[in-house]
């Protein structure tokens, strides 16, 4: 792999095998709240995982009680990233938030979205705010029963400044997402079930094995189709009928001619279980030392 794993700033990056890694946020005495710093940390180890063919699911989660409850409104004094150069992190005046946010905030959400492979957010505790936007940019989620969800932001004057306004319409609709907004509603595990926000409730001890459980899952299945499909799926809410029958068209001429097509149609004339991933496999081996 080309992904450094180890510790970053305000979170670990840690290896499993299928090309499975896990991002744990480890800053329990704060409740896991983000600064700039560990932002700027957060997007490189996206990037490295983006460029990574041999990472194929991303696990989030968190250390203590929470999996990550907004920003430090305290600051990030002291710190400093892992990976990237000290800069100014906004917000000293109006243009600075401008800055601050396009630039730093709202791109670690951008880049979980951009993200071509598959992401679980595994929430162990409260995803509040920024936090929670950032679950909600995953792909699944699943919450353990002590997990509480929700935006908040007007509880403090704020708005959801990374998109969690974005997300909110596009899972609940304009008006469900109004009610969750304007009246700052910070739900349960089965509240966030009951309405659509997570994929799955289970025991507070049983909640890294249910992500991981799902993550073999999906890195088992024929990655470049999936990582096709999960584009085409986002890209589906905002095209027209006409232009997402072309642009699955334009994947499906990669994906047809690819030897993970080849092997699901041999096996299925074999009455097997296919075995996808063979290139990646192949990869694997040239890769090590």
């Amino acid at each position: 792999m080309s992904l450094r794993t180890g510790s970053y700033c305000g979170f670990t990056v840690t290896p499993h095998p299928k090309g499975i890694a896990t991002i744990t946020f480890n800053r329990p005495e704060s409740l896991n709240a983000s600064s700039a710093p560990m932002k700027r940390d957060l997007m490189e180890v996206l990037t490295q995982i983006q460029m990574d063919d041999l990472i194929r699911v991303v696990i989030l989660t968190g250390t203590g009680k929470a999996f990550w409850a907004g920003d430090n409104l305290k600051g990030a004094v002291g710190e400093r990233s892992a990976e990237v150069p000290s800069i100014h992190g906004g917000h000293h005046r109006e243009i600075g938030t401008y800055n601050g946010l396009r630039t730093i905030s709202q791109a670690v959400n951008t880049a979980l979205r951009n993200l071509d492979k598959l992401t679980i957010a595994a929430i162990n505790g409260f995803a509040i705010q920024t936090g929670f936007s950032a679950a909600l940019c995953c792909d699944f989620r699943i919450a353990a029963h002590s997990a509480k969800l929700g935006s908040a932001t007007l509880r403090f004057g704020l708005l959801p400044d990374e998109g969690g306004q974005w997300l909110l319409v596009r899972l609940l609709g304009a008006a469900k997402a109004m009610d969750f907004m304007m009246r700052s509603r910070i739900v349960t595990a089965e509240e966030a079930h009951a309405l659509g926000l997570v994929t799955e409730v289970v025991d507070d001890n049983a909640l890294m094995d249910a992500a991981m459980t799902l993550a073999m899952e999906l890195a088992t299945g024929p990655q470049i189709a999936m990582r096709m499909l999960k584009r085409s799926s986002y890209l589906a809410t905002e095209l027209t009928w006409e232009q997402a029958l072309d642009e699955i068209a334009s994947k499906t001429a990669i994906t047809d001619h690819h030897p993970d097509a080849r092997e699901g149609a041999q096996a299925f004339l074999e009455k097997r279980k296919p075995v996808f991933n063979q290139w990646l496999e192949d990869l694997h081996d040239t890769s090590e030392p």
